[in-house]
């Protein structure tokens, strides 16, 4: 595929972020419902073997017809990457949780979000109004409300402070500039994904299936989670409705820490014995250790409020969905 556009006026899905957990699990629904995706990835040829890799039922899927793949840097998309595009979905960025939390990685994380996101906005904005996309879906994180106890936390509640909060309020800050341009935006606030490709539920099976799994730090902290499919559908849910703003894309049952260690244990079949300090925690994590050890009642208030119908509203079920 060449890319052109000239026969696909405003019509394409951009795709950042389609070689990671949730990007490998969207793009073959995108291809079901959209003629034309361009995705960008920083190697082309991983970009296009994992269009292709094994679905949750374990077969395989079709070549992806129409996929333009491309190369970039991370951070400038060039000024054609948009050209014949109508979404744009926005899911790029560093994994929390991909390695010890050196000052490099720290900028890493900060960077790959807000700098990647400024960028793309700035090449949006600087298209005319007529040939500019008419939806942005952000990408953001449920560590913009910071340790916040028991108290409810829907859309409209105020920021928190912590590093994954002030680099969730930067990084909305730029994507939100894509409104002044007439483009309809959404920042989705995801909670952790459960998936069993990996992500934090790779990290916390480990412990637990060598028998050594337990509650984090007091175990009394909210835990705002997602099943990767439901997560999935409610950014196309949100694609296809006129839905603004940011959006949280969290599960509506709140667990504790204790609740989720325990229902953990009993689907691996496996003891929850040995709790991991506070202490301990701090020390391997540093500024992201507050991402486990706070606490967070994030609640999916618009999602609900506009009709949308969660898969695995229970803890048990996600996991069981992703770890039969």
């Amino acid at each position: 595929m060449d890319g052109g556009s000239e026969d696909r006026p405003g019509a394409g899905v951009l795709l950042t972020g389609a070689t990671g957990l949730v990007g490998r699990r969207l793009l073959p629904l995108l291809a079901e419902r959209d003629g034309f995706i361009r995705t960008l990835s920083r190697s082309q040829t991983r970009s296009r073997s994992r269009s292709q890799t094994r679905s949750r039922s374990q077969t395989r899927l079709s070549p992806i017809a129409g996929l333009d793949a491309r190369r970039w840097d991370g951070v400038d998309p060039g000024r054609s990457m948009l050209d014949g595009i109508d979404t744009l979905i926005h899911l790029a960025g560093e994994p929390i949780f991909g390695g010890y939390p050196t000052a490099a990685r720290m900028s890493r994380i900060r960077a790959s979000r807000i700098d990647s996101t400024r960028k793309l906005v700035d090449r949006l904005l600087e298209r005319p109004s007529a040939s500019r996309p008419s939806t942005f879906i952000c990408a953001s994180a449920v560590g913009i409300y910071g340790d916040r106890g028991d108290e409810s936390l829907a859309e409209g509640a105020s920021l928190g402070t912590g590093f994954l909060a002030e680099v969730c309020r930067d990084w909305e800050a730029e994507a939100a500039r894509a409104g002044d341009g007439g483009v309809r935006v959404v920042r989705l606030r995801i909670g952790v994904v459960l998936a069993r490709e990996g992500g934090a539920l790779g990290l916390m099976k480990i412990p637990f299936r060598l028998g050594v799994g337990g509650r984090l730090g007091p175990g009394q902290q909210f835990f705002p989670w997602i099943q990767i499919d439901d997560l999935v559908r409610s950014l196309l849910w949100c694609v296809d409705r006129p839905i603004e703003g940011a959006v949280n894309a969290v599960a509506p049952e709140a667990v504790r820490n204790t609740e989720l260690t325990k229902t953990l244990g009993q689907v691996l079949n496996r003891p929850t014995l040995c709790p991991v300090p506070g202490l301990c925690l701090k020390t391997l994590l540093g500024p992201i250790s507050g991402e486990l050890l706070g606490s967070r009642r994030v609640v999916p208030e618009r999602l609900e409020e506009t009709g949308f119908s969660f898969r695995h509203r229970r803890l048990r079920s996600a996991l069981e969905a992703e770890l039969d």
